[in-house]
């Protein structure tokens, strides 16, 4: 069963890894429920550790997902109608490009892909880290599944 196309058309699920602006989650949210969006936070294992997960959890009314559920877990409700993942770090864009599925982020962002669903990236990725071959690769193959990569602009998610 897919994650994704949810009943009312403003569930964004909003992808979270392990960088310094991770801390600012909850700004972030309060942002895209003032456009009308139904939040929920998905973070990768080192995401999780930047932001408070209660505090979150209160402010969306969404528990925060980090893991695969259990085959006796119920499908987890409400599926998503966009993606913004931010901040998006060197591991997860590169993992994601190579489809890599080990971990409930990089699963979902894998199975959008498929998806005509709105996916924007908000990198967190030093200059070091860009001028890895492999990030160019990792980003032009993103790009060209319709993946937006912002890269010091700002975009507006587009509801289905």
């Amino acid at each position: 069963m897919p994650s994704f196309g949810s009943e009312t058309g403003n569930v964004l699920y909003l992808i979270v890894c392990g960088a310094p602006p991770a801390a600012d989650t909850p700004l972030l949210i309060k942002e895209k429920q003032d456009e009308g969006w139904d939040v929920v936070v998905i973070a990768t294992p080192h995401g999780v550790q930047w932001f408070d997960t209660d505090e979150v959890e209160r402010l969306t009314g969404h528990p925060v997902r980090t893991e695969f559920r259990k085959p006796t877990d119920p499908e987890f409700r409400p599926r998503g109608d966009a993606v913004l993942v931010a901040p998006a770090t060197f591991n997860t864009i590169n993992k994601w490009a190579l489809g890599i599925n080990d971990n409930l982020a990089l699963g979902l962002l894998n199975e959008v892909l498929g998806l005509p669903t709105s996916v924007v990236v908000e990198p967190s990725v030093n200059h070091a880290l860009m001028a890895h071959p492999a990030y160019a690769v990792s980003v032009k193959r993103l790009v060209g599944k319709d993946v937006e990569i912002l890269v010091g602009k700002t975009s507006e998610l587009h509801k289905p």
